[in-house]
């Protein structure tokens, strides 16, 4: 007897569920929404963080889709200024002081721009951290800048990375990889930061 009650009461309580259901509203979905979150997705925002040597280093960038073109020397001209990603310029941002190719970085905020070219690219901190893409780029405006050279790949990188690996307690490395180009340059969290 119970299991004929319990019976009839799963079948009226499906029943019920069912008709709320066909009561309820569909929800119409809104294509033109979709298609700029696709236009959206081909340089998605993103971003990469480390501590090291009680320095919180941040990058924040937009990364661009190789999508069968020639990025460096093609799309992106040699020997011309580059925010480093897509739309707004790539800003990196340090807690503390670094050291980076002999230069001090003094804690904060800072636009980052590349110039590549056919032989070194030249690497920038810029104190203008907040622009669409080079628009407002100024060199008066440059805290460091030096040059690195360019290792290349036989393999695609299909999506513009930047990563910052640790190698020692105060010591790291910032690399950005994208299209059959990688650059990288070490930099020290300064010991004499509060």
């Amino acid at each position: 007897m119970k299991k004929i009650i319990a019976l009839v009461l799963t079948v009226f309580i499906i029943s019920c569920q069912s008709n709320k259901e066909k009561d309820e509203p569909v929800e119409e979905h809104n294509h033109s929404d979709v298609k700029t979150e696709v236009g959206a997705s081909k340089s998605p925002q993103t971003s990469t963080m480390e501590t090291i040597g009680g320095a919180h280093i941040h990058i924040d960038y937009s990364s661009p889709r190789v999508r069968n073109r020639i990025i460096f020397g093609g799309l992106l001209a040699y020997d011309e200024v580059w925010q480093a990603g897509a739309h707004m310029a790539t800003w990196v941002e340090t807690s503390k002081d670094l050291t980076i190719s002999g230069q001090v970085l003094s804690k904060g905020k800072y636009g980052f721009f590349i110039i590549p070219s056919q032989g070194e690219w030249t690497v920038i901190f810029n104190k203008n951290w907040n622009q669409h893409g080079k628009d407002d780029y100024n060199e008066s405006e440059d805290v460091v800048r030096f040059k690195v050279a360019p290792e290349f790949s036989d393999e695609i990188k299909e999506e513009l990375e930047y990563k910052i690996q640790k190698t020692d307690n105060s010591k790291g490395i910032f690399s950005l990889e994208w299209e059959k180009v990688k650059i990288s340059f070490p930099f020290v969290v300064n010991e004499t930061n509060n």
